[in-house]
């Protein structure tokens, strides 16, 4: 349980994000890995030092604040809240795959979210070290809550390929549906049926892959999404389960 003054100061950050710098309400709900790091934040005076400087027992630094909003669509302010919430959440510095299964099955308890969690993981940790930095986690956040349509859809292209191969199979895309809907468990209306998530994949790929090569590039994914507006919100479904 937070303490008042935390709690406090938590309800004026919410709102101090949401007023000036972008973060939503829909996006807090929406995205439960934002909504599980601010929540941990613990906002303390010298924290903003801290957070420029990080300290000495941390096994990894993360950029300069200055350099990641360079490179995000975040301000100094949201990056520093973010970074307060993921420092309290995992002290180590990165966030290891058992950390986002905890997360997802505590935000999807009538399903089974660890599968889903593990492709997830997998599409944040960039360079497949095993483990995702302050830098994997606000990069890969920059892109989903505020990139544009074209840089989304990479995103979306990578976490369905999912050996990394730069094609997606049919298998690869039943793989990740059946995850979301495995995660979703019961709480879908109507419910849906077993066989759902493979009808739903028979009718994309046919649509995708164009060349009928057994394979979607990333050129025909991006094509096809951009162009048909079924696809493109049933493509939508991955945000929603941020």
């Amino acid at each position: 349980m937070c303490s008042p003054t935390k709690g406090t100061q938590w309800m004026e950050d919410q709102l101090h994000l949401r007023k000036n710098h972008g973060f939503s309400k829909k996006v807090l709900l929406n995205c439960w890995l934002v909504r599980r790091i601010v929540t941990w934040a613990s906002p303390h005076p010298k924290d903003s030092v801290e957070d420029e400087l990080e300290l000495s027992a941390v096994r990894h630094r993360p950029e300069g604040l200055e350099q990641l909003e360079a490179q995000t669509r975040f301000s100094r302010k949201e990056l520093q809240i973010l970074y307060r919430g993921f420092k309290n959440e995992c002290p180590s510095g990165v966030v290891n795959e058992e950390t986002f299964k905890d997360i997802y099955a505590q935000f999807f308890p009538q399903g089974d979210a660890s599968t889903y969690a593990h492709f997830l993981f997998n599409a944040f940790d960039t360079d497949h070290n095993g483990s995702v930095s302050f830098e994997d986690f606000v990069m890969g956040l920059s892109i989903l809550l505020r990139g544009t349509v074209q840089e989304k859809l990479i995103w979306a292209f990578n976490l369905y390929d999912i050996n990394k191969d730069g094609y997606i199979t049919k298998e690869e895309m039943l793989d990740i549906m059946k995850a979301i809907y495995d995660m979703m468990g019961k709480c879908t209306y109507p419910v849906l049926k077993e066989e759902t998530p493979r009808q739903h994949v028979e009718v994309f790929f046919q649509k995708m892959d164009k060349n009928k090569d057994g394979v979607v590039t990333i050129d025909e994914f991006i094509d096809c999404c951009q162009n048909d507006e079924n696809i493109m919100r049933s493509m939508h479904l991955f945000e929603n389960v941020l």
